[in-house]
């Protein structure tokens, strides 16, 4: 359910679709607050799962009645046609951004603006398994050494879960793409039974390790950052990681287009907000600057360059939007 956050005023303003819970307190506090302090120009969070953002823009781009402006999407899924279909290209946007010596190249492109880059790994209660923690995708299958609930994300982008799986089964990853799909479902058929939760949200990964209804888990480290810093009992590890990030991307016929491109500059524009939020969030922000502006503890625990190298699968992203729609089909007909 899509649930606006915060009052749309008479004025200015702009409405944005964002994913809700601690990832949007963090964005609000470090980025939208001081944006709205600063311009005047009210921010209107509106929340649900990735899969109902992307419907819901698609759905007001048919009809031709638009009411959101921005909404935050995948890495991934930001280049795919269908993302393309209802975002306006942003390459005259990003121009002054493309000599930037602080922002990688690739920090805005046409389908969107860089906001974060994170991982999707295993966590695991640090108090449950006593010196022997678990480290990979194969540990998560191990339910003797490793005995108690999982947990696996259950959305519209089921390619990691998939991977997981070929990875526990022994694949090596740099020959993991493409997926070997049938291979990933036997393999996943050995650990369903111990399958607890199945998350569609955030927030339900969340909620579901503070209820302890698992004790391994496949969730984003945005969140499981966002657990530790409440002091919850949870440690992640990078042997068992893919990297993901998030763009905000603007919708075509926006009712405020002018105040979207304000507000993705702003973020560009500013590494202290940048750092603010991933100093929370334990997210690598697109600025340089923004990373040594970040606490030492937090800059530790970002994937570094080499557990990227060594260990944190980057996914095909040209393969996983290839197949998107059979891959969704696939699982869907396995999951329920």
């Amino acid at each position: 359910m899509l649930i606006a956050a915060g009052s749309a005023m008479a004025g200015e303003r702009v409405i944005i679709g964002s994913t809700g819970g601690a990832y949007d307190r963090a964005l609000k506090e470090a980025w939208f607050d001081p944006f709205t302090q600063e311009t005047g120009i009210e921010v209107v969070v509106v929340s649900g799962t990735n899969a109902e953002l992307r419907a819901k823009a698609s759905a007001m781009v048919a009809s031709g009645n638009v009411t959101w402006d921005l909404y935050l999407d995948g890495e991934i899924q930001a280049a795919s046609e269908a993302h393309r279909a209802v975002t306006e290209d942003l390459t005259d946007f990003c121009q002054p951004y493309k000599g930037r010596t602080d922002l990688p190249a690739n920090t805005c492109q046409a389908g969107g603006a860089l906001v974060q880059s994170t991982a999707t790994l295993l966590v695991y209660r640090s108090d449950a398994f006593g010196a022997q923690a678990p480290e990979t995708w194969a540990d998560m299958w191990d339910t003797k050494r490793f005995p108690g609930g999982r947990a696996f994300p259950n959305f519209d982008d089921p390619w990691r879960v998939l991977a997981a799986a070929l990875l526990a089964d022994g694949v090596e990853k740099d020959k993991l793409f493409p997926l070997d799909v049938d291979r990933a479902f036997r393999k996943l058929e050995q650990i369903r039974d111990s399958v607890s939760l199945w998350w569609k949200t955030g927030d339900q990964s969340v909620q579901g390790f503070r209820n302890a209804d698992y004790d391994l888990g496949q969730i984003w480290l945005t969140r499981a950052k966002a657990m530790a810093n409440e002091g919850l009992s949870i440690k992640w590890s990078y042997k068992a990681s893919f990297l993901v990030g998030d763009r905000v991307a603007l919708i075509k016929g926006a009712p405020n287009p002018d105040n979207a491109r304000k507000l993705i500059a702003y973020w560009l524009d500013n590494p202290a907000a940048q750092a603010k939020a991933c100093n929370v969030l334990s997210c690598t922000p697109p600025s340089a600057e923004a990373i040594a502006l970040m606490s030492e503890e937090a800059r530790r625990s970002m994937p570094t360059t080499a557990e990227i190298s060594d260990n944190v699968v980057v996914p095909d992203a040209a393969w996983i939007n290839a197949n998107a729609p059979v891959l969704l089909e696939q699982w869907n007909n396995w999951v329920r």
